[in-house]
C-alpha cells in the first residue's frame, strides 16, 4: 500500500496505484485518527500497519458511499477494531443492509455498482452539517443516492468520494475518461451528480482528495474545466450558468 501525506492532517493511503488505484485516508484528531473509506476487502492490514506507523488510533471510520470498493474492507477492519464508531449517511446505510429499493421522490434509476450487505452495520447514521470530529459532513449525491464528502474545516480539504476523480484527469462522476472509466460507469445519476459536483466547487476546497487518483492542491481551476466538461458531456448548462443566463449575464 503506498502512503502520502497531505498537509498536517491528511494521509492518504492507495492500494494497486498503477493498475486500480483505490484511495482511504486517515485524518488525524486531537484523540486519534478518522479513517475515511475501507477500500476492497484484504486491506486491513496495511490500513492498521499505516496508523500504528502515525502512532495513533483509528477511533472512527466514515464511509463516503456504500460501493463495494469503499466499503469492503469495513468488516475486516472492524474485527480487529471492535469499538470503532463507523458513520455512514442515512441514505446509504440502507445498502450496507441490502436495501436497494429507490424513494419516490429520487431519480427512478437503478444504482449501479456493486453494493455489499456488510456484517457491520453502522454506528451512526449522518447527516448533512454533522461533524466527524474536524470533517464537516457535505451532501455529495449523483454517484450513489446518498454519497457525503467531508469537509476538513481546518485547512479546506475535501474528501469527496466518488464525487470526482482524478486517475486519468480531473472529471465529475458520470464524465467517461477512456484510460480509467469506471466510476462513470458506477454512477447512478448523472444531473444529480453534476448539481453536487457544483455545491462542493461553490466550497472553495484548498484540497481535493478523492476516491480514485492523486490528491490536488488548489484545484479551483481543474474543478471549472472539468464543471465546464461534465455540462458539455451531459447536455446541460449547468446551475451557475443558467444563473448567469437568467440574470442577463451579469
Amino acid at each position: 500500500m503506498q502512503t502520502t501525506a497531505h498537509g498536517d492532517h491528511l494521509v492518504q493511503l492507495t492500494r494497486f496505484p498503477r493498475v486500480f488505484p483505490v484511495n482511504v485516508y486517515l485524518v488525524r484528531e486531537a484523540d486519534g485518527l478518522t479513517l475515511v473509506d475501507t477500500g476492497v476487502p484484504g486491506g486491513a492490514r496495511d490500513v492498521l500497519a499505516a496508523a500504528a506507523d502515525l502512532d495513533a488510533p483509528i477511533v472512527r471510520i466514515a464511509l463516503t458511499h456504500a460501493h463495494s470498493d469503499h466499503v469492503g474492507g469495513l468488516d475486516g477492519l472492524r474485527k480487529a477494531l471492535p469499538q470503532v464508531e463507523v458513520a455512514i449517511s442515512a441514505r446509504d446505510a440502507r445498502f450496507l443492509a441490502g436495501d436497494k429499493s429507490i424513494d419516490p421522490d429520487e431519480p427512478q434509476g437503478k444504482p449501479r455498482g456493486g453494493f455489499p450487505k456488510t456484517k457491520t452495520q453502522p454506528t451512526r447514521l449522518l447527516h448533512v452539517g454533522d461533524r466527524v470530529g474536524s470533517l464537516e459532513v457535505v451532501a455529495a449525491a449523483g454517484h450513489t443516492p446518498g454519497q457525503v464528502a467531508f469537509l476538513d474545516t481546518r485547512d479546506g480539504t475535501l474528501i469527496a468520494g466518488d464525487a470526482f476523480q482524478t486517475r486519468a484527469g480531473l472529471a465529475v462522476s458520470g464524465v467517461i475518461r477512456p484510460l480509467f472509466p469506471f466510476p462513470a460507469f458506477f454512477t447512478w445519476d448523472k444531473p444529480t451528480a453534476l448539481r453536487s459536483a457544483e455545491k462542493l466547487r461553490a466550497l472553495a476546497p484548498a484540497r481535493l482528495a478523492v476516491g480514485h487518483g492523486p490528491v490536488l492542491t488548489a484545484p479551483l481551476p481543474e474543478l471549472d474545466r472539468a464543471l465546464a466538461a461534465a455540462r458539455r458531456a451531459f447536455g446541460e448548462v449547468g446551475a451557475e450558468e443558467a444563473d448567469r443566463v437568467a440574470s442577463g449575464g451579469a
